[in-house]
């Protein structure tokens, strides 16, 4: 019987059609765990057509500062599906982060965590956690766009659009519906950052008026991160901005058992990225001794995109019960739970040995009957708003007092603008400022217009003629609207 079953399953892989992908063995430990991950996929029967690229730090070295050429571009828009394994960005320099160059140049826009734990075949204290963290991929600090203004002060600009929140919001509560989850909670710090954070939440709560079914709830993000830490059950599925949904998804992977297992999915409308979510770990490489398991869950993520359930619900429980027989790699290895350390390639093997069976005690996956891949849908621009300029930020590199620096501006303000408050990393000095107050080189000059209600770009254009001919250093300028007449900048702290 067993062999007839293979039979059936030999002549239905060979009437499926392989499926193209491009595959980057990376560095580090990236070659060794890709190796495994794809002798795992092919025993259990996934239909790939691989296309393998270079990437990383052997490209970065030839010249290429993504650490990515052209020709490897030209692939995976052809093949729209990328089985990455880690990669090493070169210390110093202009190296960017290929992460990121990806990520953003495809616009793979929602990266998917899921995070559960494995109790008790590796340890955690969190036995009943099982979460999912779906951050925003392309905007937010990751945008990268810093600049040093003065001799003490940089700066790195965050950026948050409406597209962008309704895009990553709308697939967090999509991807719970399509996978029978109860919740959607929202981590901001918008007490803080009341205009990007606060777009973010006021978006959330927009878009989960479209999903009655589902519970939601907001956090601000520091008490989020230690319930996080210390409660992660009372968590369903948890969507958030870049930089907290990246701190957050490493944390949570931690507690649920190790980072080293844990697999990350990067999706958009045009392709998909799929892969660990651990470094190349250069030490190790060679060695034979890295978990390849938050690859190959990887690789499930990536057959579940494609539709090729069957395969990767063989591998999951085959995985499953590599994990449930004791059989782990050292960094997940423990004396009394483990009963066999393998190296990489064993590890593997020991799963390949496995495919056709089932987890006794863990829950055992049924993909069979899966919803289809989520469809990211693109959001509709709003109506154009009334956009009226009303003042200029003006930022200005100086040593002066708050009074000194204010009566320099004084004196070059005229008609249609006058100066209406300086502050000094967001906390006002002039007028009216306090003694105690800690200042740098440098300072934010805010120009109203006089009128109180509008003024023309020649007006500012001709106040910044004055400032350079009483060589004031100005270094940046930020012109202040209102939309619709509600107010489009922030005041500053004391205002």
């Amino acid at each position: 019987m067993p062999e007839a079953i293979a039979e059936i399953q030999r002549v239905k892989q060979a009437s499926q059609r392989a499926v193209p992908i491009t595959v980057a063995p990376g560095d580090g430990i990236g070659p060794a765990i890709m190796q495994a991950s794809l002798e795992v996929l092919e025993a259990a029967g996934a239909q790939l057509s691989i296309n393998t690229i270079d990437i990383g730090e052997s490209v970065y070295r030839a010249g290429h500062s993504a650490g990515i050429s052209d020709a490897a571009w030209e692939s995976l828009r052809e093949t729209g599906v990328f089985f990455k394994a880690p990669i090493t960005t070169p210390q110093g320099g202009g190296y960017k982060s290929l992460n990121v160059t990806i990520r953003k140049s495809l616009g793979l826009f929602a990266n998917i965590r899921p995070c559960s734990a494995l109790a008790p075949f590796i340890p955690t204290r969190h036995p009943e956690m099982d979460l999912v963290v779906i951050r925003e991929n392309e905007e937010d600090l990751y945008a990268g766009i810093e600049h040093r203004q003065t001799d003490e002060v940089y700066q790195c600009l965050k950026l948050i659009s409406r597209p962008g929140c309704e895009k990553i919001i709308r697939y967090a509560f999509e991807y719970a519906r399509a996978n029978g989850r109860r919740k959607v909670s929202c981590f901001t710090k918008d007490n803080i950052m009341k205009m990007t954070d606060g777009l973010f939440h006021r978006v959330f709560d927009e878009v989960a008026a479209d999903y009655p079914g589902i519970a939601t709830d907001h956090w601000i993000i520091d008490i989020a991160a230690a319930r996080l830490a210390d409660t992660p059950e009372m968590f369903d599925v948890v969507v958030m901005p870049n930089l907290y949904g990246d701190i957050l998804s490493d944390i949570a992977a931690q507690i649920s058992g190790s980072v080293g297992l844990a697999p990350s999915a990067n999706i958009g409308v045009h392709g998909a990225m799929f892969e660990a979510i651990h470094g190349s770990a250069p030490p190790l490489a060679g060695r034979d001794i890295a978990n390849p398991s938050g690859l190959l869950r990887a690789g499930v993520m990536m057959l579940l995109h494609l539709g090729q359930t069957e395969a990767a619900e063989r591998i999951q429980n085959a995985w499953l019960k590599t994990i449930e027989d004791g059989i782990h790699t050292a960094d997940v290895y423990r004396d009394g739970v483990s009963t066999r350390r393998v190296g990489t390639k064993a590890f593997a093997d020991a799963v390949i040995e496995r495919i056709g069976e089932r987890p006794e005690r863990l829950a055992e996956a049924h993909y069979a009957t899966a919803s289809a891949p989520i469809i990211p849908v693109q959001p509709t621009a709003p109506a154009p708003a009334k956009k009226t300029l009303v003042g200029v930020d003006v930022f200005i590199h100086s040593r002066q007092t708050p009074q000194a620096l204010a009566d320099s501006l004084q004196c070059c303000q005229a008609g249609e603008m006058a100066l209406e408050m300086i502050t000094n990393r967001g906390v006002k000095v002039w007028p009216n400022g306090m003694p105690e107050t800690f200042c740098t080189d440098h300072w934010r000059c805010r120009f109203m217009a006089a009128s109180g209600e509008t003024m023309s770009k020649r007006a500012l254009i001709d106040l910044l003629d004055r400032l350079a001919d009483a060589g004031i250093d100005f270094v940046k300028t930020e012109q202040l609207y209102a939309f619709d007449g509600e107010r489009g900048y922030s005041l500053g702290q004391g205002q």
